[in-house]
């Protein structure tokens, strides 16, 4: 035998150790389709009583998600200040849980439990977020005004919450404006510095100068503070009286101050985005409620 041969057959295996492929092989056993027996437990069965056998883990229920909330959300919730004032509140002892004074930070309420408030029994309200396309002669001030109706008008079939607008729009300026019984979020929305952008569309009472324009994107100086413009532009398809501007500021009395530092008339002033909100399929004058990933949105911003 030569080498290939060897090799084809598998090496150099005696013969004698080969087993006989010319004798036929003995049938292979049926397996059976029940489960082999434990001979081990079925052993120890004998000696120790038999156990019940237990539920698949997967229909074990889950448990119940607790119901209870920190007391300084639970506050919040109930619209008269925001968690972190409510802090305060708790820390000076002038909030009680069923009757007993609660100064622990990260208390939380139970179901059932009776929260006062300063004096006041709280009822916690669920949390609600409309969007309004705010038309002209419409005010967000609290003060009575003959002349002018109050923006909650507009959005009091949606909800019996005690909701706000977030910021302050004046009678001649339009577009979104955002209500909320959120006060951690209004909070978050009126500071200084915003991480949010709005957009505006504001109308000049002539063109606007190229050379305004740039001055404008630069930065301008108002009141001694300097505030930085994140865009403006000319509208497409529209007179050089139409402008674009992309602002921080929550404060919508500086659009018009912006202007009106380079000597323009401001005739209108339209919000037309707010912290990634659009008017889309939402009219003038009407209303809807946030999606939840829309909250969940501006509560990242």
């Amino acid at each position: 035998m030569n080498k290939k041969d060897g090799n084809k057959r598998g090496g150099s295996r005696p013969n004698s150790a080969r087993p006989n492929s010319n004798k036929p092989k003995p049938p292979m056993p049926k397996r059976s389709q029940k489960p082999k027996k434990n001979t081990t437990l079925a052993a120890e069965g004998d000696a120790k009583k038999p156990q019940k056998t237990s539920k698949p883990v997967n229909n074990i229920p889950k448990p119940l998600k607790s119901d209870d909330i920190r007391l300084n959300k639970y506050i919040s919730n109930s619209g008269v200040c925001s968690r972190r004032d409510a802090d305060i509140y708790i820390q000076s002892g002038n909030v009680k849980v069923n009757g007993e004074v609660i100064t622990e930070m990260g208390y939380k309420v139970k179901p059932g439990d009776v929260v006062n408030f300063d004096g006041t029994v709280l009822t916690p309200e669920r949390k609600e977020y409309i969007l309004l396309n705010k038309p002209k002669n419409f005010t967000t001030s609290n003060e009575d005004d003959a002349d002018h109706r109050n923006v909650l008008e507009l959005v009091r079939a949606a909800t019996k919450a005690k909701i706000q607008p977030i910021g302050r729009m004046d009678k001649n300026t339009t577009g979104l404006l955002v209500f909320t019984n959120d006060t951690d979020m209004i909070r978050k929305f009126s500071l200084p510095n915003q991480k949010s952008f709005k957009i505006y569309q504001v109308s000049l009472d002539r063109n606007l100068k190229f050379e305004d324009l740039e001055k404008i994107a630069g930065g301008v100086t108002l009141d001694g503070h300097r505030l930085f413009v994140d865009e403006i532009s000319y509208i497409d398809g529209e007179p050089k009286t139409e402008i674009g501007l992309k602002l921080r500021t929550p404060n919508v009395k500086v659009v018009r101050a912006i202007f009106e530092s380079f000597k323009y008339d401001v005739l209108k002033i339209d919000r037309v985005a707010f912290a990634g909100l659009t008017k889309k399929n939402l009219p003038r004058g009407n209303w809807r409620f946030l999606t939840e990933q829309e909250i969940i949105n501006l509560k990242n911003i």
